[in-house]
Order: C-alpha cells, then structure tokens, then sequence
C-alpha cells in the first residue's frame, strides 16, 4: 500500500465524519449548544481513534509481509552459505547493490533467496574453508535462517570435512568400526543433529543423506561397489532423519546433472536395492565439466535428464548446487534463468526448485571462482536472476 492510498483513506475517513457534524447541527432535537457540543467532540475523539487504529492496522500489516516464510510448496530459490560465520568471524563485511553494509541474510533475501542450505561435518576442524559446520555451528545457522524467514535443507557430509565425487573420507572416529558399528554409527549420528535441530525449533524442509555420492559415501563400506552395503547406510540415515521430522524430504544428490547415463545407472542401482528416498538432488556446473563448455551447449541436457528422473522414478527433482564464474555475471545471471526455466518446466509440477552453492563466498576470502560476490563486497548481478524470475 503507498502513501497516496493511505492519505485518500484517511480523507474519505474524515469526510465521513464531516457529513456526521452536519447531520448534528442540522438536528432539531439538539437544541442544548453544551450537548452539541458535547457530542462533537466525542465525534473527533472518535475520528482520532479511528485513524490511530488504521495506521496501526497498516503497521501490523507491513510487519507480516516483510516478514513472511514461504510456503512447504513454493518454489526453492536457494544459496548453500556454510562460510558466512567464518567469513563474519574473520571482519569481511557485506555490501548492497548501494554500497551500505548489511546482513548477508538481508541482501540474499533481497534478491528473492527463500531458502539457505547447510553443511555438517561430524568432527570438523578450525580450519576457516575447510572446516567449522559442527553439529552447534549448523544449528544456529538454521535458526538464523529460520528467523529471516527462509526455509532450512540440511546436508549431511559423514565426513570431517568434504564428501564430494573425488573424496568420500570416513569420520575418523569411525574408524576401525565394522559394518554393524557403521550402520549405528550413521543412525545415531544423523538423529543426534536431526534432534538438536528440532530442539531449537527448526524442521529442515530437506535432508540430504550424502553429498554428491555418485560413487558413494563412506569409502570403502559404502562404495557403489557394493550396493547392498550403500543401501544400508542410506537407509539408516533415512530412518533417523524421518523419526525426528517425518515431514522432511530425503535428497539423494548425484553430481553433472547434464548426464543422463550417469544418472540412470545410479538411480537403477538404488532402486534395486531398495535403497530409501523422497527427491533426487542433482548438480549443475558447466564449469567443472570437460573443457568447461558454457552452459548453452548443455542444459538441454540437463532438462531431458530432469524430466526423466521425474517420469521413471516417480521423484521430485531439485538443482540443489549450481554455480558459474564470478568474472561473467552476465553469463552466470543467463544460465540461473535458464535453469530455473527449465527446473519449473519438469511435468507435473515435480521441478522444485534452484540453489546456488556458496554465492556469498566471495574469491577474495575464499578462493573459490564460482561464487556470486566481487572483490567490492557487493554480490554481482547474477543473483538478480532469482529476484528477476
């Protein structure tokens, strides 16, 4: 609502108790000026209640609206944002587009960002990249999520550090521990956050049980080598996940979500192992792929790959990582559009929705050349393509 609505109402508000003083006036019964006058001015304490009501009201309404939490069904738009505490701890600060410092949470939310993702390791170092995300560390983030509105996935590493396609490290406190202990191991460990989660009054939306395990998780036990084996330890994390929070939705996540074969073999596999979960979660970077071809000459692919998934296994799908180089905005603002395109566009409503990894990661403090940030402290214009669409 603007100023203008505002001003009218309040004018047809006060007309309305002019006509009243004149139909007073007008009255013959009236004939005392002290009870005229009596009821005049209870007829502008009124007219001055009303309008302390209304601006009230208004208040109150505004209030709801900047602070609404989006709907289980709305549409994901994304960032995994495991480094913002330690970015925070070690003095970067974060600009808007106007160059005031804000809250990375604000200027996410900003550009339309209606869900954060989260990393735990098990026994993290304090390593700043590499590490932190603990059991405490991932909890208070999500309440901190939580309470600017966003909705909260939780991924799940069972690693000390990174699980990812080209390593998939054994805490190593499980170490030496047989498969039986393992299968424990996965089940008391997932339910221990899953529960510290909820007693901080945070029900995830997702839970991942594993991250990017094309080759599985836990090496060597849970290596697709051994499916049966992989199956279990999925399992074990599903059950804990579903006992805290019946209602979050299990993501498994393959990485090159561009490849069908790949996906189809690992999907096949985990379905003849009974192996349980509610979506599939895939990964699109351009960039790590062979020859880092742009985004154009393959996210065709990816969208035949996504309705595929949807139609032969009966899953939701979700591009829960995407990422392109900070130095082509413009090009990674185009491939987010397009991505979000052609996620909305899986049948049946089954595409739900689009995360960015890390877009606050800026390569200043981290390295990293996929974020969404720049050397000025400002996030780059390709985060506007999730306000944009």
């Amino acid at each position: 609502m603007n100023r203008f609505v505002i001003c009218s109402s309040i004018s047809n508000a006060y007309s309305t108790y002019c006509c009243r003083f004149q139909i007073c006036n007008s009255l013959d019964t009236l004939r005392s000026l002290k009870l005229k006058t009596t009821i005049m001015k209870l007829t502008k304490r009124s007219f001055f209640l009303y309008i302390l009501l209304f601006i009230f009201s208004f208040g109150c309404t505004v209030k709801k609206l900047a602070t609404r939490t989006p709907k289980s069904d709305d549409f994901v738009k994304g960032a995994d944002i495991g480094w913002l505490p330690q970015m925070e701890a070690t003095g970067y600060k974060f600009y808007d587009e106007k160059g005031v410092e804000q809250d990375c949470f604000k200027i996410l939310k900003d550009r339309g960002i209606n869900t954060i993702r989260l990393r735990t390791f098990v026994n993290p170092s304090n390593n700043k990249a590499s590490g932190h995300c603990s059991k405490d560390e991932t909890v208070a983030m999500a309440v901190r999520a939580q309470k600017w509105g966003m909705r909260v996935m939780i991924d799940f590493h069972y690693s000390d550090s990174w699980a990812d396609p080209g390593k998939q490290r054994k805490p190593a406190a499980w170490e030496g521990h047989d498969f039986p202990q393992l299968l424990k191991d996965v089940y008391d460990y997932t339910l221990d956050v899953m529960s510290a989660l909820k007693t901080a009054g945070v029900t995830p939306g997702w839970v991942q049980v594993g991250n990017e395990i094309p080759g599985g998780m836990i090496y060597p036990e849970g290596k697709t080598s051994n499916w049966p084996q992989l199956a279990q330890l999925i399992n074990q994390g599903y059950d804990a996940i579903k006992k805290i929070s019946p209602t979050s939705k299990v993501i498994l996540h393959i990485d090159q979500g561009n490849n069908n074969e790949r996906f189809r073999n690992w999907f096949d596999n985990a379905k003849a192992n009974n192996t349980k979960y509610d979506m599939i979660g895939l990964s699109y970077y351009p960039w790590w792929l062979k020859g880092k071809p742009d985004y154009t000459l393959n996210i065709d692919d990816l969208s035949k790959n996504m309705n595929d998934m949807a139609s032969r296994y009966g899953k939701e799908v979700m591009v829960v990582e995407v990422g392109g180089e900070d130095v082509k905005a413009q090009n990674t603002y185009d491939m987010l559009v397009a991505v979000q395109q052609k996620v909305k566009a899986v049948p049946n409503g089954m595409g739900k929705g689009v995360i960015y990894w890390e877009p606050e990661g800026a390569k200043s403090w981290s390295g990293y050349a996929l974020s969404a940030w720049g050397s000025d402290g400002k996030p780059t214009m390709a985060l506007d393509a999730f306000r944009d669409k």
